[in-house]
């Protein structure tokens, strides 16, 4: 058991990142009320919480590979406590994503590189399937507690509550850190690509920020925008931006290495093509996952009147069955590769999917809904139970650090792009939807279509039939036509519901392009077609 202890370290670290994500997907409306704000608020610290992440990632490795794996560990979670007390105490939103956000995301940055790579060093061959199963499972578990526990402590207590846990839980791995060790060779000493880390945090931030802000300011039509470029809505212009900036980027890299000077990232592992293909579909399953889990919560707490706690218990089945999956990844991996697990796994995403769309109606079917829930998370857990060994085990030791690092870069821009575009989605469905139905709706006046269309170039929030009815009284509308509006309404929500949730189907489905690449062989060292083991 003493070869194992590291790991109950490491992965507890890993279900501690993972924990208040879930717990913020299942408070929204929570933190809408306590914060006095908007949903698109809390979308924005939430996107803004996996963009620091993904921004600081790459760099957590290096200063990995610089200061040392277990020395960057140790310390991101010093980062990660402090930032989860400023949370558990803030007093206005900016706090929240000041603590949360920013201080939380850049210490999960420092540890979560170092976390892949110790692992990596730890373990061997089919020991090191079972670890990564491990750390999959335990990502499950935090996504499975975490709307149960924070739903219940929000609902009764206060989410303050569940992040000064997190300051106890980390001052109790910090107590037991011994137990880690880095097998990391030391070698020559490398320096930091500052210029590299500003121009891939800033592309990677303006990318994300034209995907988030789309719901507000319209992709090319400005609705609510604070400039226009030539008439235009700002956004793909920012989007744009961002591609520049990440061109520059990749060129100053090439630059940084024709000089022998250390690069951020060396282009050069994107040629191994198990990587490459281990980092897309990381990256869309993420983008899947977590563009769900800001959806479906809408769905229940704001369409179904479900409390924080409702909520947790609805999300129960998905989060069982992918914790499941991933802990049965090693022994699944005895009798099937690992490209024809990932198969499985986006197969039966993709019809749980479809089956959870054609659920979404304003009368909560409890059964139709689970079952929808559970095979999601089997599908989740399948790609969980593979993907982090894929990555780590195409690389050698000296590349531990850097491909943790675009490992977990990958996972947190697929879970800043789902949530920003997911959401963008979701906003951009209920504009199209609710104007279409009131302008098609005989029993809506001209004057309150009218009305109708200046709120919405006001920009449209995701709120109950309650807030809509009780705005459209205060703004005079007649009572004849509260009802119809109402109705358009609720019609919209649904609507744009299931078109996001779609959307998911659709990535679902491109991931399939990518799993040609992936390794062939079974768990427990079958050799390559080059004749040598696997890793």
């Amino acid at each position: 058991m003493k070869r194992w202890r590291a790991l109950v370290i490491l992965g507890t670290a890993q279900f501690l990142m993972v924990l208040d994500t879930s717990v913020m997907n299942v408070s929204i409306s929570r933190l809408v009320e306590d914060f006095d704000t908007e949903v698109t608020a809390i979308q924005a610290v939430i996107t803004l919480y996996t963009l620091v992440m993904a921004a600081f990632m790459i760099t957590g490795g290096k200063l990995g590979d610089i200061f040392g794996r277990r020395r960057m560990f140790g310390l991101g979670l010093v980062v990660y406590g402090v930032g989860s007390a400023i949370t558990a105490v803030a007093p206005t939103l900016w706090v929240l994503a000041a603590g949360w956000s920013v201080i939380e995301g850049i210490g999960a940055a420092m540890v979560l590189p170092a976390l892949a790579a110790l692992v990596a060093g730890e373990y061997r061959g089919r020991d090191r399937a079972v670890a990564y199963g491990v750390i999959g499972g335990l990502a499950g578990a935090g996504i499975a507690v975490g709307p149960l526990l924070g739903g219940w402590v929000t609902t009764n207590l206060t989410w303050r509550l569940v992040f000064a846990g997190e300051v106890v839980v980390v001052a109790l791995i910090l107590c037991f850190f011994r137990w880690i060790e880095d097998h990391s060779q030391p070698g020559r000493k490398v320096r930091l690509d500052a210029v590299g880390a500003a121009l891939s945090g800033i592309g990677l931030a303006l990318v994300v920020l034209g995907v988030l802000q789309s719901s507000t300011w319209g992709w090319l039509r400005p609705r609510n925008v604070p400039f226009t470029v030539f008439g235009f809505a700002p956004t793909l212009f920012v989007v744009a931006a961002g591609g520049v900036v990440l061109g520059l980027f990749r060129a100053w890299e090439h630059h940084r290495q024709a000089q022998r000077r250390d690069p951020l990232v060396r282009f050069s592992l994107f040629g191994v093509p198990a990587l490459r293909s281990g980092l897309v579909l990381l990256l869309l399953q993420n983008l899947v996952l977590l563009g769900l889990f800001f959806v479906i919560p809408l769905y229940l707490q704001v369409i179904q009147g479900l409390d924080a706690f409702e909520t947790g218990l609805r999300l129960l089945p998905v989060s069982v069955t992918m914790l499941f999956a991933s802990m049965s990844g090693p022994l699944i991996g005895r009798f099937a590769g690992q490209r024809t697990v990932v198969r499985c796994g986006l197969a039966v995403l993709f019809a749980a999917i479809l089956w959870l769309v054609a659920g979404i109606e304003p009368q909560l079917d409890d059964l139709h809904f689970a079952l929808a829930m559970a095979l999601l998370g089997l599908g989740m857990g399948l790609l969980a139970s593979q993907l982090g060994n894929v990555v780590q085990s195409s690389v050698g030791e000296a590349d531990r650090s850097e491909a943790g690092g675009l490992q977990y870069t990958a996972q947190n821009l697929g879970s800043s792009l789902g949530t920003a575009l997911i959401g963008a989605l979701l906003i951009g469905a209920l504009v199209g939807v609710f104007t279409t139905t009131i302008e098609d709706d005989p029993r809506i006046s001209d004057a309150v279509q009218q009305q109708a269309g200046v709120a919405v170039e006001a920009g449209v929030s995701f709120v109950s039939t309650e807030q809509v009815r009780s705005s459209a009284v205060a703004a005079g509308v007649p009572a004849a036509e509260v009802d119809a509006v109402v109705d358009a309404y609720a019609e919209a929500q649904i609507g744009s519901l299931k078109s996001a949730i779609l959307a998911g189907a659709g990535v679902t489905l491109a991931g399939f392009a990518f799993t040609r690449r992936l390794p062939t062989e079974r768990l427990g060292g079958a050799p390559r077609r080059d004749g040598t083991a696997a890793r």
